[in-house]
């Protein structure tokens, strides 16, 4: 192989992907590892899928898995392990009596207040280390393409 070859191989600098995964890895990690220290140790990564933003109260399954991008079968999969946990219940749905919702239970919504102080804390050391003004800067353009991906289903050509 000459050197040419192995220079095009290598990876170069991180792409967007790689830049919006790696911290989100570290909010995933954060998550479990503060559920665990609250004492919902029976929450595995898996399940976080079902309890995270905006939750899964008032929707039906087939929603939260299109929500999650994942199949129908595997959310009710993950469905039926966070139930028999207690942290959801499935309910009949008052306008459809064949269709079912999730409901927080208690302790789901307790689990669901830890995810949120475990974010709360992480969000204050990243604007610690990034300094508030980058730190509100970032949030506000990851929200401004949030928004324009949930408005349109992807962000807009220019």
């Amino acid at each position: 192989m000459s050197l040419q070859s192995d220079e095009r191989s290598l990876p170069g600098p991180p792409l967007i992907g790689a830049l919006l995964r790696i911290p989100w890895e570290e909010v995933h990690r954060r998550l479990l590892d503060g559920l665990h220290a609250a004492g919902f140790t029976d929450l595995h990564a898996a399940h976080l899928s079902v309890l995270l933003y905006p939750g899964p109260d008032g929707l039906r399954p087939s929603d939260l898995a299109a929500q999650r991008q994942t199949s129908r079968q595997a959310m009710n999969y993950l469905l039926g392990q966070v139930e028999e946990l207690g942290y959801i219940e499935r309910r009949a749905d008052p306008a459809d009596q064949r269709a079912r919702r999730i409901a927080l239970t208690p302790r789901g919504r307790k689990a669901g207040q830890v995810m949120r102080d475990t974010t709360d804390e992480l969000e204050r050391e990243w604007s610690r280390a990034l300094g508030q003004a980058r730190f509100d800067e970032l949030k506000a353009s990851l929200a401004e393409l949030a928004a324009l991906v949930e408005r349109d289903g992807r962000v807009p050509r220019g």
